[in-house]
């Protein structure tokens, strides 16, 4: 008799529990309909709702936790509206509590009843709640950026362009993205850039790097991401189209000239500076660079001829001044070591003042350098070596100066 009373009680106890969450849920749901809601009260009251057997697949559980944190971020919005100020680490932080709630609802709405029917309850309302809501995410997403919170700016970023990929508006008739979305989407990409989380900022900058918005920049970022993770193929390729793309941009023909040099395929960086010149004939960067592949390939006579038309586009570059005093300088060092090699005195002297001439071509250039930039200390320690191969005195000034300059 006794464990049939023990039983019965066990029962009645169970069914109180039951009972109890479900009045719990009531209690928050009723607690956030009020003109002033106690938002921390129905936090308080529905977060034990949450993890009891007996409410945790309730789809209203989860629906109105949701409904909590959108209520929280409601009144801050209206403050807004209203034009007090929000705050908004607590209306984002709310903001972004909404959809995993809703998404635990949501997966509890469409388990099938004792009949094995789905009867949505509370999808249709969620999916107007989000509706409404999309606009802040990229708003969240410019907080949490300004406050260098990368992870969250990217997250609400990202979801606001996600959300014409979810199941939940699979039926919705969205509009082609405008140059606004893909504005948010590449902030996404850029967030990612600096959480870090390459392989996510690479997703995005390959789904928007042609949608007409910040091309140039994320044909650049994109290159840089690929070169974070070597991925050399997917580096080249997409610099390959940036050049195609953007062939005034300088970004992408120095690294594709960088890639061609690497493989030992002067003839091809030579082409693509080339094509870029008959593009942006007054670029004096186009010509030093091109004259520095001729150096490199030994070719003296084209690197002399277009390092000069850099420097007659652009003549206070101190760094195309010292780039064609380096050919003259490296051309007097060969041939003084020439010279030193013959044993006849006569013609190694004849050598040796060859290698003199080319270190008075060389001088004037690395002077107007030094000028341009007189802490330049390799400037400087050039300038040592030449006075002091010409024997001028000048070196011992130069010399003091470019020991200063290592302190």
């Amino acid at each position: 008799m006794k464990k049939i009373v023990f039983t019965a009680v066990f029962f009645l106890l169970a069914a109180s529990i039951t009972f109890g969450q479900k009045k719990a849920v009531k209690a928050a749901a009723n607690e956030i309909k009020g003109t002033t809601p106690n938002i921390a009260e129905a936090r308080a009251i529905i977060k034990d709702a949450l993890t009891n057997p007996e409410s945790a697949e309730m789809a209203e559980t989860w629906y109105v936790a949701g409904s909590i944190e959108n209520k929280q971020f409601d009144l801050e919005r209206t403050n807004e509206m209203l034009g007090k100020q929000p705050d908004e680490a607590v209306m984002y932080a709310a903001l972004d509590a909404i959809l995993p709630y809703f998404e635990k609802s949501m997966e509890y709405d469409a388990r099938p009843n004792e009949k094995g029917k789905v009867k949505l309850k509370y999808t249709k309302d969620i999916k107007s709640i989000m509706l409404t809501n999309r606009p802040f995410y990229s708003n969240a997403g410019i907080y949490y950026y300004n406050n260098r919170d990368y992870e969250r700016a990217y997250k609400n970023f990202r979801l606001y362009g996600d959300f014409r990929k979810m199941e939940l508006f699979k039926d919705e008739k969205w509009p082609a993205p405008d140059s606004i979305e893909n504005q948010i989407r590449y902030y996404a990409g850029l967030s990612a850039v600096f959480i870090p989380n390459h392989q996510a900022a690479i997703e995005i900058f390959e789904e928007i790097k042609d949608g007409g918005v910040n091309e140039v920049d994320i044909y650049r970022a994109l290159a840089g991401e690929y070169m974070q993770i070597k991925d050399s193929a997917s580096f080249e390729k997409t610099i390959t189209e940036g050049f195609k793309k953007f062939p005034a941009e300088d970004y992408f023909l120095l690294n594709l000239i960088n890639q061609s040099i690497s493989k030992g395929k002067t003839n091809e960086a030579i082409g693509y500076l080339d094509a870029a010149i008959a593009n942006n004939p007054d670029n004096a960067q186009l010509y030093d660079v091109l004259g520095q592949v001729y150096e490199g390939d030994k070719n003296i006579d084209a690197a002399i001829k277009n390092m000069e038309k850099s420097i007659e586009l652009k003549p206070d570059s101190a760094e195309f001044l010292t780039h064609l005093g380096r050919v003259y300088f490296n051309l007097g060092v060969e041939k003084r070591g020439e010279a030193d090699q013959i044993k006849d005195l006569v013609q190694s002297k004849i050598e040796s003042q060859k290698a003199l001439d080319f270190f008075k071509e060389a001088l004037p250039y690395f002077e107007k350098a030094h000028e341009i930039e007189p802490k330049n200390s390799s400037t400087v320690w050039a300038l040592v070596q030449i006075y002091y191969a010409l024997g001028d005195t000048k070196y011992e000034k130069m010399e003091k100066l470019y020991e200063s300059l290592k302190e």
